[in-house]
């Protein structure tokens, strides 16, 4: 009777030992969009405490030499996975570009019009003739023919001076009287570390529609998807982490490399960010990327809607 009792315990607990046996990792390169800063923080966190392990993937994380380096490297075929913005990620699909969305990172937009609080610009109807500095080339006719539309202006009402990296130095030294291109998490947090205090006009408060700032791309053909559900796996856990603690996980964040990460502005711009992470990176609104596709082609920036089932990877 022992013995049979002992058999069947055995019996059973064989299938739960296997479905505890560890998962054989998948392997995963991730080039970021640019160096290492707290927009990154899930991605960073998970690989500080470990929930890559836990998920079963390993992932090696790159900074680019260059930020137009992403896409290319992920449509080449050379890294899995990309960090990118959800409008690029629409342009791309319309020109037939084989990348697709594969998780969002950050769940609202950061961008926005900003301009000096004391300035002589107090409403959107003060931008006629107004220069603005911006930094790449994106969808800025669609943007200021939306926000400036109310006012009576657009696009053709203000000049766009390219100012490379130096946005919040342009600002305040005069040299333009807005921005657009700037984090409100990161530009506005400068600009008062600079003794100044910067004013933005919220792009989604302004008519253009809502979008995910940054998102995963991946090659549509060749994504190995089991690597990529991991990896989200990884990074939802990291992100519970993060609204849950967040003051511990910026020091979790900062001690990936303090030499770069452990200062004032990366300490505001983590608290600034934390709130807008997606907490269900694997997560998508169809609806709400056909909508801002609309708006891109309404405006000229794109020619043909992308297809929405090709621009998605279907994870599960």
């Amino acid at each position: 009777m022992m013995k049979k009792m002992i058999a069947l315990v055995l019996g059973l607990m064989m299938p739960l030992a296997a479905m505890a046996a560890p998962q054989k990792p998948e392997e995963l390169k991730l080039m970021l969009e640019w160096f290492v800063n707290p927009d990154h923080g899930p991605i960073i966190i998970a690989q500080q405490k470990g929930y890559f392990d836990k998920t079963g993937v390993k992932v090696t994380i790159q900074e680019p030499a260059d930020p137009d380096l992403p896409p290319k490297l992920v449509a080449a075929g050379d890294v899995d996975l990309a960090v990118y913005y959800q409008p690029s990620l629409i342009q791309g699909g319309s020109d037939g570009l084989p990348l697709s969305w594969a998780g969002s990172l950050v769940a609202t937009p950061l961008d926005g019009l900003i301009v000096l609080a004391d300035g002589p610009i107090k409403s959107l109807a003060d931008m006629k003739g107004k220069s603005i500095g911006f930094s790449v080339n994106g969808s800025e006719k669609a943007i200021l023919d939306t926000m400036l539309a109310p006012y009576g202006l657009g696009f053709k009402d203000v000049k766009m001076v390219n100012v490379g990296w130096n946005l919040s130095s342009s600002l305040m030294a005069g040299r333009v009287d807005a921005l657009l291109g700037a984090y409100r998490n990161f530009e506005l947090n400068s600009l008062e570390l600079h003794k100044s205090k910067g004013k933005m006009f919220y792009m989604e408060e302004n008519g253009v529609p809502p979008y995910d700032e940054l998102i995963y791309i991946a090659n549509t053909q060749t994504a190995n998807k089991e690597a990529i559900r991991r990896f989200l796996e990884g990074v939802e856990l990291a992100t519970q982490f993060i609204i849950n603690n967040p003051d511990e996980a910026w020091k979790t964040f900062k001690d990936y490399n303090p030499g770069t990460l452990d200062n004032e502005l990366n300490k505001r711009a983590w608290r600034d960010t934390v709130n807008r992470f997606a907490l269900r990176p694997a997560a998508v609104d169809r609806g709400r990327y056909q909508r801002y596709a609309e708006f891109l082609k309404k405006h000229g920036e794109i020619k043909q809607l992308p297809d929405m089932n090709k621009l998605m990877l279907e994870l599960y």
